[in-house]
């Protein structure tokens, strides 16, 4: 299902031109307009889901197994050093188009890209918490 004003929907759909790198019946690969490096790109699903949580079990391994894909395709043919696999979910996390997608930012030394955050610490009484909550059930 696509939803009509989603500008994803529509690049994914290839109603509006994009610089495409891998396409399937499931996903369209294209780099980003606004790239943090060279090559970086939008691995992003024909079908509109909202976020990672809207995402099927079918789509969420394609996705995974075409970064792994083309992640190994930009080491050999990009020569870059590292990669990013970076996916928001919720206005909170970054996310600012709400459908579902990837970017793959290829990492090279000294490139200046920031992909960090202040690390903090973990408790033993957080651990404990945390641990209770989130565990296997």
């Amino acid at each position: 299902m696509r939803e009509e004003n989603c500008i994803f929907c529509k690049l994914a759909n290839g109603e509006i031109p994009s610089a495409t790198i891998y396409e399937d019946e499931d996903f369209r690969v294209f780099l980003d307009l606004n790239p943090a490096s060279r090559g970086h790109a939008l691995i992003v699903p024909k079908e509109h889901f909202a976020d990672l949580f809207e995402l099927d079990e079918e789509h969420c391994r394609k996705a995974l197994a075409l970064a792994k894909k083309i992640g190994a395709r930009m080491k050999e043919k990009l020569g870059c050093d590292g990669l990013n696999l970076v996916q928001n979910n919720g206005e909170a996390a970054g996310q600012t188009v709400f459908h579902f997608h990837m970017h793959l930012i290829p990492r090279y030394e000294a490139d200046g890209v920031g992909i960090s955050w202040k690390p903090g610490s973990l408790t033993p009484e957080a651990s404990a918490e945390l641990t209770a909550l989130l565990g296997a059930e």
